[in-house]
């Protein structure tokens, strides 16, 4: 049984709208990734926006719970259930039907569709829920209801927002398998097995300021459910654990092919391990999540990092979990096709990613195994940091390790000496960088609804404003004369920033008003432009021209990065996928795949490719297409977008084939130059190129010029180049002079024999000391030098001997003190400094002096 598809088609034949699975990255500045099934509906459940038309929805959410404030990483391996990847089944019902209805479904569902054994069904309620009590007596028997607390059976979004009791639904997996103290209903034993969880969203919380909860009944409560795909597979194929089912047993039997060994009791938590993470790195590779040091890319390469470790446990040695992408694309890539289309590019992130950390990994292996032989209670928190320092071990990956050993890691010197790193260099992670934005936006949506863009085919439209709102986002009549605020118009030409297009500015004119529109956003599917009224007041209601200005150069941009990425295919490989772009008036950005330095011809020839293409004159077409026509035809998705049942596709002849909602030149020829400016490097595997077009390219090249003809005229030749060369030959010379003044050694006028030790104190005005004394050395048999340099304000003394009772480091330590310095060294060679210039000739007679006295 296909039990996916069999729980769609259940609740889409109950009427409700089957929702496709939103990416693992959620727009909700508030969550790391997606982590249940409502996430993508949590703005209807808030009441931000209004309920769609259909009330009731379904969907099968892939969900990743690794980081943040839900995360099971560390009991992956361990338990039976966890997973740091999963499905998650759902239905959902807006403020149409409640507990009836969806106990109904759950019970028809898992007793009829699945044929579930009754007598292997209980259900739990909260302890208040007298009324979720008695519909479920309508199904099973009462001794099979067993209610608990909040902390089992109550959900809450946070402080404030929906909430409402919540009845879980268990399947009993035998007491001859689990009979531990834990093994009872609400347990945490395996015997009971939470397999839907039905939330009843009933009530409003609100939080006083002295910390006083209350629960007002709302007037539409809704549902929502969930129900873990894999414990369920698991359930129908009777085995006990979510890693003997088809889900993951072809992984771990490729694994064991590949390991050339079966998995034993001491060794399965292993290949449990890389089965499951595998499947986390690969779906997050394929939605355009790499490999990083900051927030999501940093919890993939801890995922990563700890299958590869667990890899070295069954003696890998080298990159082996991309040869079992193909076996997990046979299990889900049917129903998840970008699995499937991203397949090469996804193995070889994966295989560059373990063979970063196998360099590293035995060097770290046996630091953590030297450290362990120390370690009688906790593990020392440097070797924790040098570990992920140096190592690339994550901390969880040290902790993971030590659990095994019933050890733990010294927590607070770790994380000591990671806030000092931290406040060395600036995190750049801040949640998803975004803050969440509140305002009226469910009144504008529920008063006029979406406003339509007509900016594909104007860039100035006759408009209305159909609504004004200030700067904190509530509806006002009017905005006065020098204020800012946001307008929304009844249909706009003004773009909204998304696809890595910057948003729209320009103006909102009549025969008396004038406003400039700064920027262009989406709130809500509300198009919306921030104005800033120049003259006098603007009004909802009134008609005026929405005027676009530098449309036209950001276009040129958008349609200069499609062939950009086409050209880097054609150089680079087909594994080259963009990781981010940006498409301004005056220049792009564009991130891709790629794991290292461009170099200098790559670099050129890129960019005569994009020429190429531009100079072509390659016509440009936009039209819409059914999502499975449009793939067929080698349309190329961005990574981690979702995309609805029709899709525009923006094509320039036989170069490039895009999904995209961006604007474009109708021409390849519109664009004008094109000129990379940078190529750099963002993170591992990926690189970015900067480059400019259109106006932007006409100013870059005469910046050049500009600079050139200063050059020529710094130089005094028209032949720039020559004239360089000829300063670089003239100061050439220039050098060689001055060395040869430098490395002089005329006789020094204070040159006297003491028996038969030459001894040699002097002032020296120009030359290199050190190199005078070493000549000086070298050229006789018994010597004593001590010279003194004024050197601006400051002394330069040095002192040297050889063969002599004179000790050059003592000799320094009486002569320095006299200009006002210090300094020291060996018997045979020493050197001080001095910041007195005025007791120079004070230091060579005493010099002399102590030359005399010691020899």
């Amino acid at each position: 049984m296909d039990i996916r598809k069999e729980y769609l088609e259940f609740f889409k034949n109950k009427g409700h709208d089957v929702v496709s699975s939103m990416p693992l990255v959620p727009d909700d500045p508030t969550l790391m990734f997606t982590n249940a099934g409502m996430v993508q509906f949590k703005d209807i459940f808030t009441g931000a926006v209004p309920k769609p038309a259909n009330p009731t929805a379904t969907s099968c959410q892939l969900c990743v719970r690794a980081g943040g404030k839900h995360n099971d990483l560390e009991n992956v391996g361990y338990t039976a259930r966890h997973h740091t990847l999963f499905e998650m089944l759902g239905n959902f019902s807006f403020g149409d039907y409640f507990k009836k209805d969806a106990i109904a479904y759950a019970w028809e569902f898992i007793t009829v569709n699945l044929e579930l054994p009754v007598d292997k069904l209980w259900v739990t309620i909260h302890d208040t829920d007298d009324e979720a009590f008695e519909l479920w007596k309508e199904h099973i028997s009462p001794d099979k209801i067993k209610r608990f607390g909040d902390k089992d059976n109550f959900w809450s979004m946070g402080d404030t927002g929906p909430c409402g009791p919540c009845s879980e639904i268990f399947y009993d997996q035998g007491e001859e398998h689990f009979n531990t103290e834990e093994d009872y209903l609400g347990g945490e034993g395996d015997r009971f097995l939470e397999i839907w969880n039905l939330v009843f969203m009933q009530y409003e919380q609100t939080k006083a300021a002295d910390g006083t909860i209350t629960r007002a009944s709302l007037p539409k409560p809704s549902i929502d459910t969930g129900m873990g795909l894999e414990r369920v597979i698991a359930i129908k194929e009777g085995v006990l654990n979510n890693f003997d089912s088809s889900n993951f047993q072809p992984i771990i039997k490729k694994l064991e092919e590949l390991a050339g060994q079966k998995a034993t009791s001491e060794t399965i938590g292993s290949y449990r391990v890389i089965a499951d993470h595998l499947r986390a790195a690969s779906f997050m590779l394929s939605q355009g999540i790499l490999f990083g040091n900051e927030g999501r890319p940093y919890v993939n390469r801890r995922i990563m990092r700890r299958a590869v470790r667990h890899g070295y446990l069954l003696g890998f040695r080298t990159p082996f979990l991309s040869e079992m992408y193909d076996t997990l694309c046979e299990i889900l890539g049917n129903h998840y096709t970008d699995l499937v289309d991203q397949a090469a590019y996804v193995k070889e992130q994966i295989t560059l990613e373990e063979a970063r950390f196998f360099k590293t990994i035995d060097s770290g292996m046996t630091l953590f195994n030297e450290e362990l032989a120390n370690t009688k209670d906790v593990f020392s928190g440097e070797i924790a940091f040098k570990l992920y320092d140096e190592k690339g071990f994550p901390l969880d990956l040290t902790e993971d390790m030590l659990r095994e050993k019933n050890l733990k890691v010294d927590n607070e010197k770790f994380n000591s000496l990671m806030n000092a790193q931290k406040a060395k260099a600036k995190a750049a992670w801040k949640g998803s960088g975004d803050s969440a934005t509140e305002g009226d936006f469910k009144t504008l949506l529920e008063k006029y609804g979406e406003n339509e863009f007509v900016g594909y085919e104007n860039t100035s439209y006759k408009t209305k404003i159909t609504a004004l709102l200030d700067e904190s986002f509530k509806e006002v009549t009017t905005l006065e004369k020098g204020s800012t605020g946001w307008v929304m118009l009844e249909k706009t030409p003004f773009y909204a920033t998304s696809g890595g297009q910057a948003g729209d500015i320009g103006a909102l004119e009549d025969n008396e008003h004038i406003a400039i529109i700064e920027e262009t956003s989406k709130f809500y599917g509300l198009n919306l432009s921030k104005v800033k009224v120049e003259n006098s007041t603007i009004s909802q209601g009134e008609e005026v021209d929405a005027i676009v200005v530098n449309r036209y150069e950001v276009a040129k941009h958008h349609s200069a990065t499609h062939l950009l990425q086409s050209a880097l295919k054609m150089v680079l490989g087909d594994t080259v996928a963009q990781a981010g772009s940006l498409n301004e008036s005056a220049r792009l950005r564009f991130d891709f795949t790629y794991p290292k330095a461009m170099t200098t011809s790559q670099i050129e020839e890129v960019e005569d490719l994009v020429n190429s293409m531009i100079a072509r004159g390659i016509q440009g077409s936009v039209e819409e297409l059914d999502i499975e026509d449009a793939k067929k035809k080698g349309a190329i998705a961005m990574f981690g977008e979702k995309y609805g049942n029709r899709v525009r596709v923006v094509e320039f002849g036989d170069v490039s084939v895009e999904f995209c909602g961006g604007t474009h030149v109708k021409n390849s020829h519109d664009i004008g130059s094109f000129y990379i400016t940078k190529e750099s490097g963002v993170s591992a595997g990926v690189r970015r190129i900067e480059a400019v077009c259109g106006s932007a390219a006409i100013s870059y090249a005469k910046s050049f010029m500009n600079k050139y003809q200063e050059v020529q005229s710094e130089v005094k030749n028209q032949d720039a180049i020559t004239g360089i060369k000829k300063l670089k030959d003239q100061i050439k010379e220039l050098k060689k002079e001055l060395e040869e003044a430098q490395s002089s050694t005329a006789a020094p006028i204070n040159e006297i024999m003491v028996g038969d030790v030459k001894v040699v104190v002097d002032v020296v005005k120009n030359g290199d000391i050190k190199k005078i004394v070493d000549d000086l050395k070298n050229a006789n048999e018994k010597l004593a030098v001590l010279l003194l340099q004024p050197k601006g304000e400051k002394v330069m003394i040095v002192a040297g001997s050889k063969n002599t009772n004179v000790k050059a480091g003592d000799w320094i330590k009486n002569i320095a003190p006299i200009v006002g310095g210090g300094g020291g060294g060996r018997p045979d060679f020493a050197q001080a400094g001095g910041k007195d210039v005025t007791k120079v000739e004070d230091a060579k007679v005493a010099a002399i002096a102590y030359a005399n006295e010691n020899l």
